[in-house]
């Protein structure tokens, strides 16, 4: 039985917020045969507190739970955060030198910092390291601040920490093409490497929507154009409530606007509505995953809504808007995700951040039943062939068995 550490900082357990991925690879490693152990911190990134360990403990997994502690922070974007990572690289290694006995690691990337700690072990121990890229740092933060010469020095040790880490990887998991390849940007290198989208599990999508949409109240005028996500800089929220103040301008006041999700605009952007007076926008805030489902799925279309200069590629809430079988309509502007729209007919690609152009596109939807119904329809055959998880993340099972094998077979 091969024995394997999965190491994220991003990790939702037991009646906690945020994304279910990691744990659904370790299930999947667990299932498969492998003794995992999932290696995080103490501190909840989504509920920005501590865990209680103490209620963790006599929680049940298919996975061993081991922690780290990080001290935590309060702002996503907050340099407590990057001090927070740096204790908890630390802590990581502290670990995995006492505890450390694995035929692999498997770590998400990033934190970067975390990441390399977890590479730079394997390395000594001489066994492999796989990278899953999830989001790029420094890449990412250059939206926030993207001052030439000066976000080069502040991001440079993010920079050099990437690097490291893609240098050391024996095999790369990416969420998107965009991120599989990063690693092999300043190097190409001879090592496994696969796209596997993150995905959800379509019978606990369809399970959780079904359980919950009776509570849901919907009038049979009304049509949703909805957005599930974080409010947040990188998300073009604005220009979705602005639209549903000029569709109703239009003489469309049945078209509401759902946004679903927490973040640091939102109160902002409620303020927006309730100043021009917007009713036919809401925001509903944080749903649990069931009820978010059975609100995508009586929507009419979906809106995945990025500014302009967002670094986003294929998103977590990609695999359930595709689930819910509507149309979407994309403004993100990560080509490979634009060309994914258009190739596989799910939805149509638009300019982020112009109110007319969205109101437009919305009305013509609204207006073209046949168009959304053949959308829809597309989308869900997608989520089924690419998004479900128990089908996609065989790929990475595969990948960390071939490598196992390639170094107990050289050793």
């Amino acid at each position: 039985m091969y024995k394997v550490a999965v190491i994220t900082m991003g990790i939702r357990l037991d009646d906690e917020k945020g994304y279910t991925r990691f744990r659904s690879v370790c299930e999947f490693l667990a299932d498969a045969g492998y003794q995992v152990d999932l290696i995080t911190t103490t501190f909840q990134h989504w509920e920005k507190a501590q865990r209680d360990l103490e209620k963790i403990k006599n929680e049940k997994y298919k996975f061993g739970v081991k922690f780290i502690y990080e001290p935590g922070y309060k702002k996503n974007i907050d340099l407590r955060r990057i001090y927070s990572h740096r204790i908890a690289a630390k802590n990581l290694m502290n670990l995995l030198e006492k505890e450390g006995d694995y035929d692999l690691l498997y770590a998400e990337i990033p934190p970067n910092d975390v990441a390399l700690a977890a590479a730079e072990y394997a390395k000594k121990k001489g066994i492999p390291f796989v990278a899953d890229v999830n989001d790029l740092w420094p890449e990412a933060m250059r939206m926030i601040i993207d001052i030439p010469v000066i976000s080069d020095i502040i991001f440079y040790s993010l920079l050099r920490d990437a690097e490291k880490v893609y240098r050391l990887a024996s095999g790369v998991i990416g969420t998107s093409d965009e991120y599989r390849d990063r690693p092999f940007k300043r190097r190409n290198r001879d090592i496994p490497r696969e796209t596997v989208y993150v995905g959800n599990e379509l019978t606990v999508f369809d399970a959780g929507a079904a359980q919950r949409t009776a509570e849901i109240v919907k009038d049979k005028e009304e049509f949703w154009v909805s957005y599930a996500g974080t409010i947040g800089t990188s998300y073009d929220i604005r220009t979705m409530v602005l639209a549903g103040e000029e569709l109703a301008k239009r003489g469309m006041p049945q078209i509401k606007i759902k946004i679903l999700g927490g973040g640091p605009m939102k109160e902002e952007l409620e303020e927006l509505a309730n100043s021009r007076k917007i009713s036919n926008v809401e925001f509903v805030g944080y749903a649990p995953y069931d009820l978010m489902a059975a609100y995508l799925k009586k929507s009419d279309i979906l809106v995945n809504s990025f500014v302009k200069k967002a670094p986003q590629s294929i998103v977590t809430k990609i695999g359930d808007y595709l689930a819910a079988g509507k149309p979407m309509i994309n403004t993100c502007m990560s080509p490979e995700f634009r060309a994914k729209v258009k190739n596989d007919g799910f939805g149509v690609n638009i300019i982020p951040e112009d109110v007319n152009i969205l109101a437009d596109m919305i009305e013509k939807l609204y207006k073209n039943e046949e168009a959304r119904v053949k959308m829809g329809e597309k989308a869900r055959k997608i989520a089924e062939e690419q998004f479900d998880r128990p089908k996609s993340y065989r790929k990475i099972e595969e990948l960390i068995r071939g490598l196992i094998e390639k170094n107990q077979n050289r050793n």
